[in-house]
Formats: C-alpha cells, structure tokens, sequence
C-alpha cells in the first residue's frame, strides 16, 4: 500500500506542481485573469486523491456529524463555508455571540482550518472542497494571548470552549492551537474529561519546529488526545511543519494546503494547524459511516488502519503511520474497550494526586496560541492563488498593458524585418 501509494503520489504531484507553476507564473506575467479559476485551487488539493479521500466520499462524506473547531472565529459567510457553520459562540469577548468574526492578530486562522476540514467548493469542481464536505462546523472563537479586560484566563477559556462545544452536539473538536508546554491547568482535566465522558473525539496538532516548538505541547499532550503530526509531499516528517513527540498518534499532510481567508481568497500555508483538520475530517467521515461506535473505537479506527511509518511504532515522528482514509471506513478492525490512546482518568490519578503534596511553586498560566504555521498565510513566502483587488489594480493589469505593447512591438519588428528581407531578395520571374 505505502509503495503504491509513494508511486501514484509522485505521479500526481508531477501534474498538480505544473498547475501550480502555470498559476503563478500567470499571476507574475499579467498574462491574464482565466489561469486563476477556482478549478485550479481545486486542483492543488493535492491530498484529497493522494491519501484516498475521493475515493472514501463513495463510502461517507461526514453527513450529520458537528465538528467544533476551537480557534480564532470561523467566518461562514465565505462561499466555501454557507450552510456549514451551524452554531457558535464567542468565549473571548472580543467577537460575535456566533463565534463567526474573526477575532486576533491572526484572525484568519478558523476560517482556514474549517475550510480544510468541510469546506463544499463554490460551484461543482471549483473552490476549495473540506475532506469532510458534508459535515457541519460549530465555531467558538477565542482569544489567543491577547488582553480583553476579562478576568477569564486563556486558559479558562478553552475549558468553557470545550464545555460548551460538547453541550452543544459536537463528537468531534478539533483544536489546531497549543500552550507550549508540556503540563495543562486543572481546568482542563474538567474540561477534557467532559469531553471524554460524552463519548468526543479531540483532536489536536501537534506544532511546527519551524515556529519554534519543538516538542508537542498541551492539549496534544494530554492522554486520549488524537494528536497529529505533519508530513511533506514525499509523505516525509515536515521538518518546519510538525514538532516530534511520544503522543503523537498519525501524520497527515502538513505542506503546501490549500484555505479559504475570511475575506474569501485563497493561500497555500504549511503548518499542522492544516494537518489536524484534515485527520479532523477523517474522524467526521469515520462516525458518519459507524454511528454506533464509541470514541474509543473511532479513534483505534484511524490509527490501526494508518500507513505504518517510523520504527518503532508508534514513533515520536508519525505515530501509527500515514492516515489511509478508504482503510479506516472499510477495514476489519476489532473492537477496543478503552481508548488506545489513554486515560485521562488515570493520569490525573497519578500525577495530580502527587502534585497535592508538592513542595513546587503554583502553576502560571501560559499564554494558549493557535499553531503558528511557517509561513503564516500572506506572509513574504506565502502564495496567493488568486488576484486580489490590489494585484489586479496595480500589478495585473498594468503588467497586461506593458506585455500588449510588448507584443504590440515585436510583431511590428517581426513584420517590418520580413519586409526588409523580401525587398533585398531578388524578385521571382
């Protein structure tokens, strides 16, 4: 499977980089506006057939199953995202009661996770399509690291996300954000086994060693966390795009993704903020096709059906492997009775128990951040896939008028030195 799947992936890549070449190239030469079609963007989605998402859509597209996506606010009204939010709301006090205006200095975050994950395209084929396309979003914006005059904590924020996300119908959270450290507060052994106890899959990203972490950190630490890493197009450890970690349980794309900003264009970024929700998508594909099974049974599922990588298994670099999404809906896979991944339960039995008779100074709050993703969209070495206002203002368009005249003139000199020639030759008889 892994030598095949390496075979076709290096097949499609050849395809999907000339589209890609061809777009930017478009865009830089001013060549004209009809490269730069949605159908493109479609076309840089390179994950969906690689690792078997079109193929799994024949089985479960994630139809009646609500992901929350805790993050910066997820903004619906994007064409790719009508319809999908289904609820939301706001526990930083900085946006809307809906959870739907981006809130942040990196505002644009939950809206290209969630366009990652559910996204439906714009019209049949084009726009940016979620690897879930018929699940539904719950959006709860938060406010990352920034002061909103409140006496709630980042910390305690997330807690009621989680709270409220699971009170309010979600059996799946994705969570593309970390506190950078290893250790959690006790609120969210609260939150966590809420979540827990409703039978709720959690997932979490593991971060990026480009932006500085270079080991995993809460909530990807906490024991029962479905916890990804990132993989390049050859389906290797991103070097800058995943950090390394005994808790990580699959890898997932993590480079070269393709989202909606919540201004509607659209960018390629890197990061396992974008690798998080596409194994957020997967687990969405997993419930809507076995209603009946448990969390611990969803997520034994997506692990013991991933693409073994790394020696031993699981490793500190993928986990169980590469996620195979056809394996997961198809496979023979038995039956657990607890999550695979482990209790929470019972490591707050341990740990916290032996934390009460410390000597240790009390725990500060750590600032809780979304996964910064190098490079961040519309940053020096990001790309955008399609002509803004500004570009088509002051970069398309004169850059057309220049290569018309360019052509202009160099079909004059072509022609002017044809005559020259046929005046110097000697005429036919």
């Amino acid at each position: 499977m892994t030598e095949r799947r390496r075979r076709d992936g290096r097949a499609r890549r050849v395809a999907v980089r000339a589209a890609a070449t061809a777009l930017a190239s478009a865009v830089l030469l001013g060549v004209g506006i009809a490269p730069a079609r949605a159908d493109t963007v479609r076309d840089l989605e390179y994950w969906l057939a690689e690792y078997g998402f079109t193929d799994a859509w024949t089985t479960s597209r994630g139809g009646g199953v609500k992901v929350a996506v805790i993050d910066t606010g997820v903004n619906g009204a994007v064409a790719e995202l009508e319809g999908v939010v289904v609820g939301g709301t706001d526990v930083s006090g900085l946006g809307s009661p809906d959870g739907q205006t981006p809130v942040g200095s990196e505002s644009q975050h939950g809206t290209l996770v969630a366009s990652l994950l559910a996204g439906r395209g714009t019209t049949p084929g084009n726009g940016v399509i979620g690897v879930a396309p018929d699940a539904s979003i719950l959006s709860v914006s938060v406010a990352f690291g920034e002061d909103t005059g409140s006496t709630v904590t980042n910390d305690d924020q997330i807690a009621q996300a989680v709270r409220w996300a699971v009170d309010n119908g979600a059996s799946v959270i994705n969570m593309s954000l970390t506190r950078n450290t290893r250790d959690w507060p006790e609120s969210w052994d609260d939150a966590f086994l809420y979540a827990f106890e409703h039978d709720v899959v959690v997932v979490a990203a593991a971060g990026n060693r480009g932006s500085g972490t270079t080991e995993v950190g809460a909530p990807a630490t906490i024991p029962g966390v479905l916890t990804v890493a990132g993989v390049d197009r050859d389906q290797n450890a991103s070097f800058d795009a995943s950090s390394q970690g005994i808790t990580i349980a699959v890898a997932a794309p993590s480079e070269d993704l393709v989202g909606v900003m919540p201004d509607g264009s659209y960018v390629q970024w890197n990061g396992t903020s974008g690798a998080a929700p596409i194994v957020s998508g997967l687990v969405a594909l997993v419930r809507a096709k076995y209603p009946d099974l448990d969390a611990a049974n969803v997520i034994n599922r997506v692990i013991r059906t991933a693409d073994p990588k790394g020696d031993p298994l699981p490793s500190p670099l993928y986990g169980y492997g590469l996620i195979d999404p056809v394996e997961a809906l198809t496979a023979d896979v038995p039956a657990v009775t607890a999550n695979p991944l482990g209790s929470l339960e019972e490591w707050i039995r341990v740990h916290r128990r032996a934390d009460s008779g410390s000597t240790a100074p009390p725990e500060t709050a750590a600032p809780v951040v979304p996964i910064e993703d190098p490079p961040l969209p519309r940053s020096d070495s990001a790309k955008t896939l399609l002509p803004t206002p500004w570009t088509l203002a002051y970069v398309t368009v004169p850059l057309s008028l220049t290569a018309a005249f360019g052509t202009l003139a160099a079909l004059l000199g072509i022609g002017a030195s044809r005559h020259i020639r046929r005046s110097a030759r000697p005429h036919d008889r």
